[in-house]
Parts: structure tokens; C-alpha cells; sequence
């Protein structure tokens, strides 16, 4: 099976949003196939490539998932890939699998992101804890640069004078000591206080702490 004709085969779930999908890369036509049929026997969606040149031209549907990719590649290698998706701040879960495997190889993609390193021949199920594992690892990516998009813009709504109540709420300060260092009434305050709850679009104090800090650690 060409790349082409299994990338049409197994895309037709491409608009399913949060249905993973997953993509394999090996120049080996039944190594690639039989990784497909053993994802697609367990209803997960998978795309085939054998190199990765095929790959990088090729637009991928935005759903979590992860890549499965050999190591040794004609054209640009596995580990090359990974070096170039870090660098495009492309953050893929990468499984690797390798017939020639080595320790500094091995620790090399460990070391720059890679959720497994799989020898073959492999188990399916080995393959497919290792899928799991990296499938899940993206969705929590996934959400939390959610959350981060969604406090940036609510953040963004917010006055001058509401940033400065913020700030000085998320450290604990009560409302008359908000006052007194903003030089404000206490009544001010509480209205300050509410049009924040509002616009960053939280019911409790808890839940604007959490927000606070995912700014806090995108500034």
C-alpha cells in the first residue's frame, strides 16, 4: 500500500476533532501496515507514510495523537524529525521503534521528548500501551494550551485597574487591604472584584487562582 493510498484510506475520520488519530512512519510497506491494522483493530485512526519527506509534505489534520516513527529512514532520519518538529515547536508525541536499537540512540530520543523507544519485533500490545500512554500525554497538552489561549483572552478584557485587583486578590489580599494599597474604597474594590470573576469567566476564588497562574507562567 502507497503512502498516498493509506493516508485516503484511514483519513476519512479526519473531521472528527477529538478522535485521536495516529501516524506511522516506516519505509517498511508491512511493518507500516501491520502497525495500521493493529491500531485500526482497536478503533484508532491511523495515517501511513514511508519517509519523512512524505510526511512533512503532507497537512495533518489539528487532533491529538501521536507519531509512531522508525528510526532509520530514507532521506531525513527519525531522530532528524524529531530534532526539526522541537524546533518548529511542534510537540507530537513521538514513539519510536527501531530493529537496530542502542543505548545512546535510545537516550538521545528519551532525552528530547520521545514517550517510548520500541525494539522489533515489538508485541502489539507493547505498541499499543505505548500509543496509549502517548495519546493521553497529548490530550493533557492539548487542554492546558486550551486553558492558556482561554486566560490570555480573558485576561486581555480586562482594565488596568482590574489587573492591579487581580494581582493583589490571587496573593490573598482581603478586600480592605486591596484598598488601602490601591488607595480605593472598599466598595470599589468589590465591584473590581466582580467584573473580574466575569471576565475571566470563573465562579470561585480557587478557580481564578488557577488562571492567575497559568499567566503568571506564560509571562
Amino acid at each position: 500500500m502507497s503512502a498516498a493510498l493509506g493516508n485516503r484510506a484511514h483519513d476519512a475520520s479526519a473531521a472528527r476533532g477529538d478522535t485521536p488519530l495516529v501516524v506511522v512512519v516506516d519505509d517498511d510497506d508491512g511493518m507500516r501496515d501491520g502497525v495500521i491494522d493493529v491500531l485500526s483493530s482497536v478503533g484508532i485512526d491511523a495515517l501511513g507514510f514511508s519517509s519523512t519527506t512524505e510526511l512533512l509534505a503532507e497537512p495533518l489534520p489539528d487532533r491529538p495523537g501521536c507519531l509512531i516513527l522508525d528510526v532509520r529512514l530514507p532521506g531525513l532520519s527519525g531522530l532528524d524529525l524529531q530534532t526539526k518538529l522541537n524546533g518548529m515547536g511542534n510537540k507530537l508525541p513521538i514513539v519510536f521503534m527501531t530493529g537496530y536499537a542502542d543505548v545512546p540512540m535510545s537516550v538521545r530520543a528519551m532525552k528530547a521528548g520521545a514517550t517510548d523507544f520500541l525494539t522489533k519485533p515489538f508485541r502489539d500490545q507493547e505498541m499499543l500501551d505505548a500509543v496509549s500512554v502517548a495519546i493521553e500525554r497529548d490530550r493533557s497538552r492539548r487542554l492546558e494550551l486550551l486553558a492558556a489561549n482561554e486566560a490570555v483572552t480573558a485576561a486581555s478584557s480586562l482594565t488596568p485597574r482590574e489587573h492591579e485587583v487581580m494581582d493583589a486578590v490571587v496573593k490573598g489580599l482581603l478586600n480592605k487591604q486591596v484598598a488601602h494599597l490601591l488607595e480605593i474604597s472598599e466598595v470599589t474594590v468589590k465591584i473590581h472584584r466582580g467584573n473580574v470573576m466575569r471576565k475571566m469567566n470563573v465562579t470561585s476564588f480557587a478557580d481564578l487562582v488557577r488562571k492567575a497562574e497559568i499567566l503568571k507562567a506564560l509571562a
